[in-house]
């Protein structure tokens, strides 16, 4: 089941880097649940309706010299406004520190106030980035997300069928693994799935008839990384000789998650297979499709340019 999860405002000022302004405002237990900021310059000029309250708001330049014009008493009221309604805090960008007096007004309405060098448009970027990340629809699903060769193939199968086998073989080939056994997948917009590993088992395998192994410690920081976009779901099953395999791939599979659909590949185990390489050519070929270039097509090409010569022959 997918959940929309909220995160601490702390969590967002370590990630940013943020200065703290107001000394003795307590913001410990704010939570953020909207992946969205806000510069509230219609709020300055008075008008309210629609206000996203709930958002981060934040002030550059254009509203720091909109307020320039008007007294201080005008300015400590269009604030003193703005902190009635309730918002997470208020971010002043480019090293804009604001006047004492406000600074007051915030901590009477325990409204913490934060700076940053940062140019407004980038904070606003790198903001609404971390935010749409951390707080996307989340799915736990039963699998091993690993990067080969740059694209993210969550390989998926039956418990024992080999997936933590076949990624230890794929790290000890020079790919990076996400994570093991349980992915935390995040819909970060209709097309885009990014998957990343529970906190408890980040950098952790479990290999059947040895036990729990640390990836970071045994091979490197080389061999993990922390989050991956999901671009190729690889099937893994036993071999059934009774059922009809794609040999060509003209047509692709897709494997729906969370109502995105992702291409998928089903690969049949049988003694003898290595599936390592198999990854890795799956991965390549699909990557190799994204930028155009499609073998079985190809193949079809000479094979239809084949019979046309010989039926002109």
């Amino acid at each position: 089941m997918s959940e929309v999860k909220g995160v601490k405002l702390s969590d967002f000022v370590e990630e940013m880097n943020l200065k703290e302004l107001t000394e003795g405002v307590d913001y410990s237990e704010v939570v953020l649940r909207v992946p969205d900021v806000n510069r509230p310059a219609l709020q300055l000029a008075g008008f309210f309706e629609f206000f996203d309250n709930d958002r981060i708001q934040i002030i550059g330049q254009v509203e720091t010299e909109y307020l320039a014009e008007c007294s201080k008493n005008t300015i400590l009221k269009k604030y003193q406004n703005i902190f009635e309604v309730g918002i997470p805090c208020l971010v002043y960008c480019r090293g804009i520190l604001p006047d004492e007096d406000i600074i007051r007004l915030a901590q009477q309405y325990q409204t913490p106030i934060f700076s940053t060098q940062e140019v407004t448009c980038v904070f606003m970027g790198e903001g609404f980035r971390w935010l749409n990340l951390n707080l996307a629809p989340c799915q736990i699903i039963h699998g091993v997300l690993v990067d080969i060769y740059g694209e993210g193939v969550l390989i998926m199968g039956e418990s024992g069928i080999g997936k933590s086998e076949t990624a230890l073989e794929l790290i000890k080939r020079g790919h990076r693994i996400v994570t093991d056994d349980a992915v935390e997948v995040r819909k970060i917009n209709e097309v885009t799935l990014v998957g990343q590993a529970p906190p408890m088992t980040k950098h952790f395998i479990e290999i059947r008839g040895i036990g729990i192994i640390d990836v970071k410690t045994l091979f490197g920081v080389q061999a993990v990384k922390e989050k991956e976009r999901i671009d190729l779901v690889i099937k893994i099953e036993d071999w059934d000789p009774k059922k009809n395999y794609e040999r060509l791939g003209l047509e692709d599979e897709f494997e729906e998650i969370m109502g995105t659909e992702v291409v998928c590949r089903t690969i049949p185990v049988r003694p003898g297979r290595n599936l390592a390489v198999i990854l890795e050519a799956a991965a390549i070929n699909h990557r190799q499709k994204k930028m155009g270039y499609n073998a079985a097509e190809e193949l079809y090409k000479r094979i239809r340019q084949e019979n046309e010569n010989v039926e002109d022959y």
